[in-house]
C-alpha cells in the first residue's frame, strides 16, 4: 500500500506519473529501448528533452528572451555558478530567511561582496522581512519559499533595474508566477518536478555572460556553456528531464498552475485551519508569510513529537519530522500531495491529541 508521503525532497510524484514512467520503463514508444539506456545524442532522446522544454515554457509562460537550462549539482551548486556569471561588479545583495538562503549568501562571499539587507534570524526564520529596494547590486537573491521554516514571500522585493534571482526549488510549479519580473530562476527537481538529480536554471538572455578564454570560471560553471550546447554539454541527468516532462503533462492536464495554486491553497488551509483550532498543536509560522508547501509545526514537547512522528508512520503518514535544525513536525505538501492525505494527516491528529491531552 501506497503511503501519504510528507518529505521536504525527494518528494511524493503524481501516481499517474510514475504509472506511465512504469509502462515505458523497458521501452519507450517503439525505440526498442528505456529512456534509462537511451543516448543523449539520438533522435529519440532529442524530442524528449525538446517537449519537456517546450511544456517548461508553456506551463509557466516562459518569454522568449529566457533560456531554459536543465543542469545537474542542484540548487547548492547554482550558489557558487550564480555569482561566478552574474557578479560582474562584485556585489550581490541577499535577503537572509533560513537555511539554504544563508547558504548562498555565504558562498557568494567567496566571490565578491554579499550584503544582507534584511534577515529574519532574529525570531528563527519565522517570517519574512520587510524590505528597501536594491540600487546597486549585480542581483539580488530571495529564497521564495523556505523548505525547513515554512515561510513564503507573499510580495517580492522591488529591486529596480537589478535583476531578481530566486531559489524557487520548493515552490517553483504551485502557483502562476511572472517570470519576466527576475533576471534568473532555479530550482532543484526533487521537490515539485520530478526526481533528484536535476536542476532547472531559467535565465534572461542579458544575463548569460561570454567569457575570455583564460577565464578562471570553469567551463563547466559558465551559463553560456549550457546555453550555447542546449543543456547537452556533457551527458545531461536523462531520465529527471524524461520524468519532469511527465510532470508537466500532469499539470496540463489537471487545468496548469492556477489550478494546482486552487488545489495548493485548499490543502493547506485544511492543515493550518486545524493548527490554529488546537490545543496542543502549534504552527509555527502565522500571517500571510505562510508557505503553501512546507507547514512545521510544534507540540512543545519534544518527547511528544517523536511519540507523534513515530505513531504517524504507523498510520501511513511518513516523512513528517522536522528537520534536524529545527525539530518538530514538518508537513511538506507539495502538487502531487492529493487533498486526502492532508484531511488523512488532520483526522489523525485530532486522535492523536485526544489520546494525549
Amino acid at each position: 500500500m501506497r503511503v501519504y508521503n510528507f518529505s521536504a525532497g525527494p518528494a511524493m510524484l503524481p501516481e499517474d506519473v510514475l504509472k506511465k514512467a512504469a509502462e515505458e520503463m523497458l521501452e519507450y514508444g517503439s525505440s526498442g529501448q528505456s529512456v534509462m539506456e537511451m543516448s543523449h545524442r539520438s533522435k529519440e532522446y532529442q524530442a524528449i528533452i525538446d517537449a519537456c522544454e517546450a511544456s517548461l515554457r508553456e506551463v509557466m509562460n516562459i518569454p522568449d528572451n529566457y533560456k531554459v537550462l536543465f543542469l545537474q549539482g542542484g540548487a547548492s551548486m547554482q550558489f557558487a555558478m550564480i555569482p561566478m556569471n552574474l557578479m560582474v561588479k562584485g556585489k550581490a545583495d541577499f535577503v537572509v530567511t533560513g537555511q539554504w538562503a544563508t547558504k548562498a549568501y555565504k558562498e557568494a562571499q567567496k566571490f565578491g561582496t554579499a550584503n544582507a539587507v534584511a534577515s529574519s534570524k532574529d525570531k528563527t526564520f519565522s517570517y519574512i522581512p520587510q524590505l528597501d529596494e536594491s540600487k546597486y547590486a549585480d542581483y539580488f537573491h530571495i529564497c521564495l519559499n523556505n523548505t525547513i521554516y515554512g515561510t513564503k514571500f507573499s510580495k517580492l522585493p522591488e529591486t529596480g533595474n537589478v535583476p531578481l534571482v530566486a531559489d524557487m526549488s520548493s515552490c517553483i510549479l504551485s502557483e502562476p508566477i511572472d517570470v519576466s519580473k527576475f533576471g534568473l530562476i532555479y530550482a532543484g527537481a526533487q521537490k515539485n518536478m520530478g526526481p533528484a538529480g536535476l536542476t532547472v536554471v531559467i535565465i534572461r538572455d542579458d544575463l548569460v555572460r561570454e567569457f575570455p578564454e583564460d577565464s578562471k570560471v570553469p567551463t563547466m560553471l559558465q551559463y553560456k556553456t549550457h546555453v550555447d550546447n542546449g543543456s547537452m554539454f556533457n551527458t545531461p541527468p536523462t531520465y529527471a528531464i524524461y520524468i519532469l516532462r511527465l510532470v508537466l503533462e500532469w499539470i496540463k492536464g489537471k487545468g496548469g498552475l492556477q489550478a494546482m495554486k486552487e488545489l495548493n491553497e485548499k490543502k493547506a488551509k485544511i492543515i493550518y485551519d486545524f493548527l490554529d483550532g488546537s490545543k496542543m498543536f502549534n504552527a509555527t509560522v502565522q500571517g500571510e508569510d505562510r508557505s503553501l508547501m512546507n507547514i512545521p509545526f510544534v507540540t512543545g514537547n519534544d518527547e511528544l513529537d517523536a511519540k507523534f512522528v513515530a505513531e504517524a508512520k504507523k498510520n501511513g503518514l511518513v516523512n513528517i519530522k522536522g528537520h534536524r535544525s529545527v525539530g518538530g513536525m514538518r508537513a511538506s505538501v507539495y502538487n502531487a500531495m492529493p487533498i486526502e492525505g492532508c484531511e488523512a494527516l488532520v483526522s489523525f491528529m485530532k486522535k492523536f491529541e485526544e489520546e494525549n491531552a
